[in-house]
Formats: C-alpha cells, sequence, structure tokens
C-alpha cells in the first residue's frame, strides 16, 4: 500500500513540472512593455508645425433685395387712357408706361394760352404809354403783374398734364399690373412696380463683435435655395451704428445679376471672409489645453512631453492659430492630451 501511495506522489509531482505555468493578465502586460520591469513610452500621435495661410470666416443669413425698387401711382385724379407697359417686361428710363385722360387740362391749358397772349399785348402797350408819361408806372405794373399771374396758371396746367403721363424713373422690370384701361385711377393707387434686379442688393448683419473689422470693399459669397451656384458680391455700405435691439451691425453688398437668377426678398446663405493670414501657425483644437491663467499645448522634446503656454488668435471649426509659444518646426502632440504630463516619456507616430 505504502508502495502505490508513492507511486501516485510521484506522479503529481511530474504532472505539475510539466504542466505550463499561468500568468495574470496584469503580469503580461507588464512583461510585454518592458522586459526590464520600467513603464514603455506613451505613444502619441504628433503633428509638425508650419506656417499656412488661414482664412477666418463668419457665416450669417441675409435677404436679396432690388437695387431700385419704387411702387408706380399717379399724382392726380383721372380715368385711364392706355396702358403702354407688358406686365414682367424690361422698360428704358423715362419710357411712357401710362396715359390719363388729359381733355380737360388741354381744353384749360388752350384757353390759359389765348389769355396770356392778350396779356402779353396789353403789356407792351402800357410799357410804351409808361414810357411817354401818358400813364403812371402804376398803371403799368398792374398789367406787368396780370401777365405774371397768367404765365403762372399755364406753368400749373402744363406741370397738371405731365402728371397724366406715368414714365419709368429708371430702367427696370414692371411688375404685376393693377389697374385696367378704362378704370378711374385716384391719386396714390398702385399701378404696378418697377425694380431694377441688376445689380442686387444683400442685406445681412454680423455680431457686433465684428464691427470694427468691416469695411467696404469686403468681398462676400452667398447661395439661395433652389440654386446649387455660389453668387459672389462686395460689400459697399456699412451701417455707422450697432442695432441696440439684436446687438448686431447692418451691411450691404452688390452682386450682378444679369440673368435675373436672384430674385428680390429671396433668403440668402451668407459667407464672408474677415481676416486672411498667409504664414499662420496653427494646430488642431484638441491640441489646446485651458488652464488657470492661460493655454498650454504639449510638445516633443527629447522623446519627452513638455508643456509650452501658447497664446491663441482666429478659431476655425477645427484648429486654432497659435501667436505666440510656438516656432515653426516644433511637433506638437495631438493625441492621448489626457494622459501627458511634463516630463513623460512619449513615442511618436506620426509627423
Amino acid at each position: 500500500m505504502k508502495k502505490v501511495l508513492g507511486i501516485l506522489i510521484a506522479l503529481a509531482i511530474v504532472v505539475a513540472l510539466a504542466a505550463p505555468k499561468l500568468r495574470s493578465t496584469s503580469d503580461a502586460a507588464d512583461a510585454h512593455e518592458n522586459t526590464a520591469g520600467e513603464p514603455r513610452a506613451l505613444r502619441v500621435a504628433v503633428l509638425e508645425v508650419v506656417p499656412e495661410r488661414l482664412v477666418e470666416g463668419l457665416s450669417t443669413t441675409g435677404t436679396v433685395r432690388a437695387a431700385e425698387q419704387v411702387e408706380l401711382v399717379s399724382e392726380i385724379s383721372g380715368k385711364v387712357e392706355e396702358i403702354l407697359f407688358r406686365e414682367g417686361s424690361r422698360v428704358t428710363a423715362g419710357q411712357l408706361l401710362l396715359k390719363i385722360d388729359d381733355t380737360e387740362l388741354q381744353a384749360e391749358r388752350e384757353r390759359t394760352v389765348f389769355r396770356v397772349e392778350l396779356a402779353e399785348r396789353r403789356e407792351a402797350q402800357r410799357k410804351q404809354l409808361s414810357g411817354e408819361g401818358v400813364i403812371s408806372v402804376d398803371e403799368y405794373d398792374i398789367a406787368l403783374n396780370q401777365l405774371n399771374v397768367l404765365r403762372s396758371e399755364l406753368r400749373v396746367i402744363e406741370a397738371q398734364l405731365l402728371k397724366t403721363e406715368i414714365r419709368a424713373p429708371f430702367a427696370g422690370v414692371v411688375g404685376l399690373r393693377y389697374v385696367s384701361q378704362g378704370s378711374y385711377l385716384s391719386p396714390q393707387k398702385q399701378i404696378a412696380t418697377l425694380q431694377d434686379v441688376d445689380p442686387v442688393k444683400i442685406d445681412f448683419s454680423v455680431p457686433e463683435k465684428y464691427a470694427s473689422r468691416m469695411r467696404p470693399g469686403g468681398e462676400i459669397s452667398f447661395r439661395v435655395k433652389g440654386d446649387e451656384r455660389s453668387f459672389t458680391g462686395t460689400i459697399y455700405a456699412v451701417e455707422p451704428s450697432v442695432d441696440a435691439d439684436t446687438r448686431s451691425l447692418q451691411l450691404r453688398a452688390e452682386s450682378r445679376n444679369p440673368d435675373r437668377a436672384l430674385v428680390p426678398g429671396a433668403f440668402a446663405d451668407v459667407e464672408l471672409v474677415i481676416a486672411e493670414i498667409d504664414d499662420a501657425l496653427t494646430v488642431p483644437s484638441i491640441a489646446v489645453i485651458p488652464e488657470l491663467g492661460g493655454k498650454k499645448v504639449f510638445v516633443l522634446e527629447d522623446g519627452k512631453a513638455a508643456p509650452r503656454p501658447v497664446t491663441t488668435g482666429i478659431r476655425t471649426d477645427d484648429r486654432v492659430q497659435i501667436t505666440s509659444g510656438l516656432a515653426p518646426g516644433e511637433r506638437v502632440i495631438v493625441s492621448a492630451i489626457q494622459q501627458l504630463r511634463p516630463g513623460l516619456e512619449v513615442e511618436a507616430t506620426g509627423g
């Protein structure tokens, strides 16, 4: 019996020595990191800082407006005698668009012309008699005043006659018509609209923090609904004050519109360039770490992470301009930011 027990114990020892030795996951990881027992360097991505062109832009919204727009109305009452325009057509400056019946005014003008001619003859006679001493100077003055009054009446009638003709004040496109031939037209009743749509104006606003940087001559690009094209324009007017209610500054740009694709009243998505820097130093936004009293980034120096205080400038969607604290050629760490600490050994995987 003792002999059998000894054989079993010997077999158990042999099996134990032949079985593989198991290690914990952490022990295996430690052995993988460094066989000498020292922690392995943190693998990080780095990016070399190089000068590049940086554009600071701003997105806003605006409205397309006609370069010139007016409601065509009559200053006098009367029957519409003739309509000389077609809805939606282009007209030239000074073109006759509508004629109001002027029969009574023409008759008044003719009568006044006769009265003026008679008064002119009477004034000439009185002037001669006054010069000869036959009549007094006062009698001549009465004749002269009567002549001047009649001439003034004639000018009033001629001015009324001009108002019976509705002409285009500028070249443009006539809109929908709201009167018919033969209808009675009262003062200020809208006949149609007239718009000059080439060029068009783009009205938009920017936050007040950009007010001091807005100047005429700046370029904008914009899009309108229903058109995939991008249009361009030039700022030509800036409101001199900020709107106290919206805290924004109003601007106006001009854009060519030869094919009339831009319709007044349309909504516009506007993009404008505020500043352009040809040799800016930028880093990804993720690399900039806010801290008390400023900001910093980590750079790779002699295989270690070194903190570097920086001053930032323009910020885009994914990058930040560094105005001081970095030099061209330095390598900024752009990954594992939360794990970094001064002096930590790191291994670069890019840049």
